[in-house]
């Protein structure tokens, strides 16, 4: 993927996006999205009943650290005190013979030795600034560039689907729904987390004033109520104490739950918060260590939760950019460009790292401070839409991911 420099902004956390429509304040909380149909072939002759999951990591992912190349000469001395290593104390997980996965993803690691996980390196979408909020706008909505559009491509592929039987369950995590999963679809919301009797009574008082003025968003707050209630028990309530890293799993447990019922969703995303790490990053242990490891829980809770239906899923772990290739004077990483995308799943092609390797040579590094990117990140998810669902290229260029023709899918993601 060709890249051209453009003008940056400043690394800066205190933006505010765009305040969320009514109804994604209602729907909010870690919020589960629903599309109206199930796919007419969910129930194929041939017993394949794909499953996608898109789990999105908000903050921007040091990808140099989650897979290391470690047999890149100038990665080391780049990420200096927080580098991986090949041995000693802590030791990263060997991929191949150049890259290593981060040691707090052990199940990830067991995943790809079973040929179930893959890695794609050196990925970005093709926003180039340093906004998170814009960032994310362009990983969710698909489009070139940020405009806070309405809609999400997950959602606008579920629309390109052969329409079969009508479904109700609900799927999809994340402070409100996330924009990868907004747009026409009608969509329902729980949250893994047992309400307060006063905040089930202020959601039923919700239910009846909306009975009449908008039905669909009464009949999707009871219906959260009614999901929030059956996808609990005494094994999704969060113990005391409980970290991020134990809540991605948790919300990971609800998620399968659902997701491996006869009716329930076929396709989810989630939002998971929390990766932005200026400061204090950790190497091998640390801050970046403890959310890695809430993520493989999450990946194993999906494996585990959805059962035979992991057989014929794909999880794609995406950020909305990476971080910089050079650590800061505080131990962490600023706001970057190139970054890795995870795929896990039962239906993964995996035990490979795919990478059109640019090198971490200061000339090589994108803006002398970056990863150069030289994969889109609408090429992978082309790649498993079209693998998984089958849906044509054509409208993979100009529906789902529109005016991106230019950008092929990705072949062979999916076994």
């Amino acid at each position: 993927m060709e890249t051209t420099p453009r003008e940056t902004t400043t690394d800066c956390c205190c933006e505010s996006p765009t305040s969320p429509s009514r109804r994604a304040v209602l729907l909010g909380g870690a919020s589960f999205a629903a599309w109206a149909y199930l796919p007419k072939f969910a129930r194929a002759a041939d017993g394949r009943d794909p499953r996608l999951v898109v789990v999105i990591l908000r903050g921007a992912l040091d990808g140099l650290a989650t897979v290391a190349p470690i047999g890149d000469p100038d990665y080391a001395g780049l990420h200096g005190s927080i580098a991986l290593t090949s041995s000693g104390p802590n030791a990263a997980l060997m991929l191949d013979s150049f890259f290593a996965l981060h040691p707090a993803m052990p199940e990830f690691a067991r995943m790809y030795r079973d040929k179930k996980a893959a890695v794609i390196h050196a990925v970005a979408t093709s926003y180039r600034e340093r906004s998170h909020f814009d960032g994310q706008d362009v990983l969710e909505s698909g489009f070139a560039g940020p405009g806070r559009v309405q809609s999400g491509w997950l959602n606008r592929a579920l629309e390109s689907l052969p329409k079969g039987e009508r479904v109700t369950s609900a799927l999809g995590v994340g402070p409100t729904t996330p924009l990868v999963l907004r747009g026409a679809a009608p969509t329902v919301g729980w949250t893994p987390v047992a309400l307060p009797q006063a905040a089930e009574d202020t959601a039923m008082r919700l239910i009846e004033l909306y009975r009449h003025r908008d039905p669909a968003l009464a009949a999707a707050l009871t219906q959260g109520l009614a999901l929030d209630k059956a996808a609990q028990g005494d094994d999704m309530k969060p113990k005391p104490g409980t970290n991020g890293a134990g809540a991605m799993r948790l919300v990971a447990r609800g998620a399968a739950k659902l997701m491996a019922a006869d009716d329930g969703p076929r396709i989810g995303a989630l939002a998971f918060d929390g990766w932005d790490t200026h400061a204090n990053e950790g190497g091998p242990v640390g801050r970046l260590a403890q959310l890695l490891s809430g993520l493989d829980g999450a990946l194993a809770e999906f494996e585990s939760g959805l059962g035979s239906r992991w057989r014929d899923t794909v999880v794609v772990v995406v950020t909305e950019f990476g971080r910089t290739a050079r650590i800061n004077g505080t131990a962490g990483t600023d706001h970057g460009t190139g970054t890795v995308a995870l795929l896990a799943g039962g239906a993964v092609k995996g035990g490979r790292v795919i990478s059109d390797w640019p090198g971490l040579k200061v000339a090589n590094l994108y803006q002398a401070r970056d990863l150069a990117p030289t994969t889109d990140l609408r090429a992978i998810m082309k790649g498993v839409l079209q693998d998984q669902f089958g849906l044509a290229e054509r409208v993979l260029a100009e529906t789902v991911f529109p005016d991106s023709a230019s950008v092929k899918p990705m072949k062979g993601l999916v076994g």
